[in-house]
């Protein structure tokens, strides 16, 4: 997950390769719950890893269930078997509805028949979320429910006495025109109360979002509890009812996940290999599964099979596309961003629950598309889309702490694959990608996997030993989600392997064609995420070396190498494949003059040689390795001789690039300072 203030993302023109998708957030939430209701222990497979789940898991904790893990990863759940094991607790639910209603709905129904004091709060957004509904369903039952905060939101407190009883003798009444999610969170619910007799209840107006519904019937079959359905009006629990563990439960991949990847297939996988979205297709018990038939609508040719989808480029630009789109409410915000590359207006009905959810998605969707350039028309429950009828524009997204706003509007990047378009390419900047934490923690890195991206920008940061342009590298890249390149490693793990295979450290020029030959297939892996700034050798006999490249030995072998030019050629094309979405930093002695010459940023890094011995000391001292400051320094300064005067890619600072002497700056200073330089080159305000 990218974990910083914005993403750019470059523009995409083709897109293949396979994807999986993460578990199913609302599958993954509903199983939880019931898993931690039901006697006896369920293994959960496939389990969504994300902010919504984590929330649910740690209040499953808190009210006394058992989690653990199986040898194969998979998640155990201890169920409560209906009973309450603890009476008092202080829920934090972020922004998760789908464990704020049914676990409102549940600790109401449990601590009033069991006794009990529970509180539920959530993040600032969360309180603007109507709950009022429920709330109302709830209370004629005979549950103390106290608003804590603004009446008909959360946070809420639920408590009654052991021994209490519930008005079940009458049906029990919801509105289903609202969210379907008051609906879901009933049947999840009174199933804890249905000993002696049956539990009806019924919906008021229209029930929108069916499928959804559907998903918790499913479920609740599989784990005992058979509801009997009167159409979508009357819902039926009967008596002696109980929660049982099915034992094993698999949660498929999420549908409306796919949609961005369904949606990216109609637009841009456009040659001879397909998009392949594995962990959902035929047989799914997900509504949002029928976005797949809106795609194809609108152009898109997908095959489908049990648990995949394959999606190639058909009609294109895409057909313009009217639909009722309460079905597949999550899912028809990919159809809002697919109208951007449609032959005329779209127009979405059925979409009033987009106001009461992570935002008011109607209002952020058209303010986002109208950024862009499109004309937007929207009420309050439709919205109209007509692509941009001028140049697009360099938009700075933003996403309002809303998971689907960041993901289906990254899809705008690929604009540049429009009739005529190619020539007025701009990036689109995501802001706060770390929203899509919720559903989708790694959408960016599966997106990046699957595309291909042009004008992918560069950042070159070149200087002399010991000047520091790792350590700004590696922190400009994280600052920005960008790759990392950095040269040195690849030639001090090419002096490492001319060793291990048996030649002289010297490494004369009688070993060039051998030194080239390992360069060539340099069996290496840089760690990313949460393994970054570690290195290994791959294959049979390979190891971490991490350490031994910043030995001064290895610096010494890396020197040696970078003097033959066969090495440097074979070195060449594995640098320039770094060079991929969303963007690279890339530091070393000639990146900016020779690896990257048209990178957008090059930076020549410095300082003096005196500055530059005393921060290799304290390196060296803090790892135990003795040295002297005179000798490092000397040692430097004959390097900086070496390198600056060999033939091949002497070390210079490029005509066009910044030149930055960070002899009296901190490392966040400098980056700062290459941070100002990059914003000022991009497109955005």
């Amino acid at each position: 997950m990218y974990d910083i203030p914005f993403l750019d993302l470059p523009p995409i023109v083709g897109a293949s390769g396979t994807v999986q998708l993460p578990g199913s957030k609302s599958i993954s939430n509903r199983v939880l719950l019931l898993a931690g209701l039901a006697a006896g222990t369920t293994t959960v497979r496939g389990l969504l890893d994300s902010d919504d789940t984590r929330v649910m898991l740690d209040a499953l904790r808190a009210l006394g269930c058992l989690l653990g893990r199986a040898d194969d990863g998979a998640l155990r759940v201890g169920g409560l078997g209906g009973r309450l094991q603890v009476h008092e607790a202080d829920l934090f639910l972020g922004n998760a509805g789908t464990a704020m209603r049914p676990l409102a709905a549940t600790l109401a129904v449990l601590s009033t028949l069991q006794g009990g004091r529970f509180v539920l709060r959530g993040v600032p957004r969360m309180h603007e979320r109507p709950i009022a509904d429920l709330v109302d369903a709830l209370r004629p039952l005979g549950c103390r429910i106290d608003d804590l905060g603004t009446p008909g939101y959360p946070p809420l407190s639920l408590q009654g006495t052991a021994g209490g009883r519930l008005a079940l003798d009458a049906p029990i009444r919801v509105r289903g025109d609202v969210s379907s999610q008051f609906l879901t969170a009933l049947l999840l619910a009174l199933p804890l109360a249905a000993g002696t007799q049956d539990v009806a209840i019924e919906v008021e107006g229209e029930l929108i979002s069916k499928p959804y519904v559907e998903i918790t019937l499913n479920l609740l079959a599989r784990f005992g509890i058979a509801v009997q359905r009167q159409g979508w009006q009357r819902f039926t629990i009967p008596a002696g009812s109980a929660y049982a563990t099915p034992g094993e439960i698999h949660v498929e991949g999420d549908a409306s996940s796919a949609s961005y990847f369904v949606a990216l297939g109609a637009i841009a996988a456009l040659g001879g290999a397909p998009l392949r979205i594995e962990g959902v297709g035929e047989g799914s018990i997900q509504g949002d599964i029928r976005f797949v038939d809106a795609a194809e609508a609108m152009g898109a040719r997908v095959r489908r099979g049990p648990g995949w989808l394959e999606v190639h480029r058909g009609q294109w630009p895409l057909r313009p596309i009217r639909l009722d789109c309460t079905p597949i409410p999550d899912a028809a915000m990919t159809l809002a961003v697919m109208a951007l590359f449609a032959e005329g207006t779209s127009r979405l009905d059925g979409i009033a629950s987009w106001r009461v959810k992570e935002t008011d998605r109607i209002t952020a969707m058209a303010a986002e598309l109208g950024k862009l350039g499109a004309t937007v028309s929207a009420g309050d429950d439709f919205i109209e889309v007509t692509p941009p009828a001028g140049a697009w524009r360099a938009a700075a997204i933003h996403t309002y702490d809303d998971h689907r706003m960041a993901m289906c509007l990254s899809l705008a990047a690929c604009h540049a694959l429009l009739p005529g378009r190619a020539g007025d390419a701009q990036p689109v900047r995501i802001l706060d990608p770390r929203c899509v934490a919720k559903t989708f923690p790694d959408y960016f890195e599966a997106l990046f996997d699957v595309v291909e991206a042009t004008a992918v920008p560069v950042i070159a940061i070149d200087g002399p030993t010991a000047s520091g342009k790792g350590t700004l590298a590696a922190a400009v890249a994280v600052a920005l989600g960008y790759g990392l390149l950095d040269s040195g490693a690849l030639y001090r793990a090419t002096g490492l392997a001319a060793v291990d295979a048996g030649l002289d450290p010297e490494i004369r020029p009688d070993d060039e064609a051998a030194v080239a030959a390992l360069a060539a297939r340099l069996p290496l892996r840089f760690g990313h995420g949460a393994e970054a700034g570690r290195t290994w050798f791959t294959g049979p006999r390979g190891r971490e070396i991490t350490d031994e490249l910043r030995l001064e030995s290895t610096g010494l072998l890396a020197s040696r190498v970078s003097a033959l030019p066969a090495v440097r050629a074979a070195l060449h094309g594995l640098q320039l494949s770094f060079r991929r979405a969303p963007g690279l930093v890339a530091d070393g002695r000639d990146m900016g003059t020779v690896v990257f010459p048209d990178a957008e940023l090059k930076v020549f890094l410095t300082a003096s040689a005196e500055q530059r011995a005393q921060r290799r000391h304290k390196q060296l001292i803090s790892k135990g390795i003795p040295a002297s400051i005179g000798a490092l320094r000397a040692d430097l300064e004959a390097r900086d001789r070496r390198d600056s005067s060999r033939s091949v890619s002497p070390l210079k600072p490029a005509e066009d690039a910044q030149r930055l002497d960070n002899s009296g700056l901190g490392i966040d200073e400098s980056v700062q300072q290459v941070l100002a330089w990059w914003q000022a080159r991009r497109p955005f305000p």
